[in-house]
């Protein structure tokens, strides 16, 4: 690995989107050979989309390493993928992956030993369980009983199943603990670099312009993993703001790009690629 390569991280392509399809096809390069590509999620619905997507990056980069967005786990078309659902979906994805090289949360952890490293990079599967509850509620039944008031829902509720488990939350459960045992079996001698699609801590969705679609973005479950194990960062997506936050001294990377209607209207072209390592971010 050359002096030159970087740990570059993204999320949320959405590449069912033609421009945003355009800009991952046009766009998103290494600027070295060596350059590594982390993308936490949301690459797009339909399996076609997301092996191509993959696909090409796969080309493109050393390595790719990914983290299931909801969107990879929608069965959005019954006769797409044969209809799966839940856990048979998410192995389904899984496989797609790894027939293109790309690392997977049912992979062994990849070490960069570029700039910065060594670090541990670990893509997460956890999913959430309704615990972000929005200010006002108590329990998952009346916070979900409001959010269908005010007709902010999450399409989750109606395309992303957790079959064979009873409900998400129950999913949810088990890969906690699944996961949670898999990084205690990493031990503390080269740091973590943890890859979820959701938040793992709260206080990023507290500036949601819909509060109740915090049901939708993680677990209370990981509010201490970023001090519980040797976290140097955490990468993230979904909320689609993407910024640098700080919890505990841990700096935590939101890198979606999102959908047109979002990053067409800023001010400057989309940043696609989020500098992981070597990194110049300092603490605020």
């Amino acid at each position: 690995m050359t002096d030159t390569a970087r740990l570059l991280a993204v999320s949320d392509l959405h590449v069912s989107y033609e421009a945003n399809r355009a800009l991952v096809r046009d766009r998103l390069k290494p600027t070295s050979p060596g350059d590594w590509l982390i993308i936490a999620g949301d690459v797009g619905e339909r399996v076609r989309d997301i092996s191509w997507a993959l696909g090409l990056l796969a080309e493109r980069f050393a390595r790719v390493i990914w983290a299931p967005g909801n969107h990879e786990l929608w069965t959005y078309d019954e006769g797409e993928a044969g209809g799966l659902r839940g856990v048979q979906r998410y192995e389904h994805v899984v496989e797609v992956c790894r027939s293109l090289g790309v690392l997977t949360p049912e992979d062994p952890y990849a070490v960069w030993t570029g700039v910065g490293g060594p670090v541990r990079i670990a893509p997460l599967f956890i999913g959430y369980d309704y615990s972000f509850l929005p200010p006002g509620t108590s329990t998952k039944q009346e916070a979900l009983a409001y959010a269908h008031g005010t007709g902010v829902v999450c399409s989750d509720e109606f395309l992303l199943h957790p079959d064979p488990y009873p409900d998400r939350g129950a999913w949810c459960e088990d890969r906690l603990s699944l996961t949670a045992q898999r990084l205690r079996d990493c031990g503390t001698r080269i740091p973590l670099i943890l890859v979820n699609h959701y938040p793992l801590v709260r206080r990023p969705v507290d500036v949601l312009r819909y509060p109740e679609f915090a049901l939708w973005c993680g677990t209370t479950a990981t509010a201490d993993w970023h001090r519980r194990f040797p976290v140097a960062a955490v990468i993230y997506g979904h909320l689609h703001i993407p910024r640098t936050t700080w919890h505990d001294g841990v700096r935590f990377e939101e890198v979606s790009l999102g959908y047109p209607r979002e990053w067409q209207v800023r001010a400057k072209p989309p940043a696609l690629l989020r500098e992981v390592l070597p990194s110049a971010v300092a603490a605020d």
